[in-house]
C-alpha cells in the first residue's frame, strides 16, 4: 500500500542499502525530509514516524510552518532554498541549519541577525556544480574563500558543503567533484564535514561520494499539492 508510512520506511531502506554498497555507516546519515508545499500536517505524521529533520526553500513556507509546530521542540529545521538578505532574520529564527550560503553578504546577513543568547547557526557553502551562473552556489574555486569569511562570522558554524547535481551530467561524478571542494573547505575549518547531496532521483550516488545529509522530497511525501 503506498502510505506515508510505506515510502519512508522504503526510502530508509534504500539509504540502508546505498551505505552498506558504499562500505558506510547508515546511522551516520541525516535523513532530511522536504516537505515544500505539504501541510504541517503531514510534517506531523512524518514527526509520529520518527522524523526529526525536516527541509524547507522558502523563507515564508519554513518561518510558517516552525511557528505552527513549534510544540515540536525537537524538529529541526533545515533551511535548503536560495536565501535573501532581507529574509535572513526570519529564516535565522526558524532554521537549525541553512544549507544554501553561496556569497558573504548572505553570511554577513545571517550573522548580524543573531538575537542575544543564541546558538551559534549551522551553515553551509553551497557550490555552484554548471557553468550556469545563474544557478544558485558560490563557484567553486571561491569556495574556500567564502568558508573562510563565513569562519570569521561569531556566530555562524561552519559545517560543509551543499550542491544540486546537475540534470546533464551523471550525479556520481558530479558528487566526486563535490566530495574534492568539501576537502577543501575541511582545510579551512577540519570540523566541516557535513556534505549534504543527494535528492529523491540520486541519493545513492551521493552516498557513495560521501554525502551525510540527504534532501529527499517526494518520494517519500508523495506528489507536491499543486499551487495556483
Amino acid at each position: 500500500m503506498d502510505t506515508l508510512t510505506a515510502r519512508l520506511a522504503e526510502v530508509d531502506e534504500r539509504i540502508v542499502d546505498a551505505a552498506r554498497r558504499a562500505g558506510r555507516d547508515p546511522g551516520a546519515l541525516t535523513r532530511i525530509v522536504v516537505t515544500k508545499f505539504h501541510p504541517t500536517a503531514l510534517v506531523e505524521e512524518l514527526y509520529a514516524l520518527g522524523v526529526r529533520d525536516a527541509g524547507e526553500n522558502r523563507q515564508q513556507e519554513l518561518s510558517a510552518k516552525a511557528h505552527e509546530l513549534a510544540a515540536l521542540a525537537d524538529l529541526r529545521w533545515h533551511f535548503i532554498g536560495q536565501a535573501q538578505t532581507n529574509k535572513a532574520r526570519a529564516i535565522r529564527s526558524a532554521a537549525f541549519a541553512v544549507h544554501s550560503v553561496d556569497r558573504a553578504r548572505i553570511a554577513d546577513a545571517l550573522d548580524a541577525a543573531a538575537e542575544p543568547g543564541d546558538d551559534a547557526l549551522d551553515v553551509l557553502v553551497q557550490i555552484n556544480l554548471t557553468d550556469d551562473p545563474g544557478r544558485g552556489g558560490v563557484v567553486a574555486r571561491d569556495a574556500p574563500a567564502l568558508a573562510e569569511h563565513i569562519a570569521g562570522c561569531s556566530t555562524l558554524r561552519l559545517r560543509g558543503v551543499m550542491a544540486v547535481a546537475p540534470l546533464d551530467e551523471e550525479p556520481a561524478s558530479a558528487f566526486e567533484r563535490l566530495a574534492a571542494y568539501a576537502a577543501e573547505v575541511r582545510t579551512v575549518d577540519p570540523d566541516a564535514t557535513w556534505i549534504s547531496a543527494g535528492m529523491t532521483a540520486d541519493f545513492a550516488e551521493a552516498i557513495a561520494a560521501g554525502a551525510t545529509h540527504l534532501r529527499i522530497g517526494s518520494a517519500i511525501t508523495g506528489p507536491r499539492p499543486v499551487r495556483g
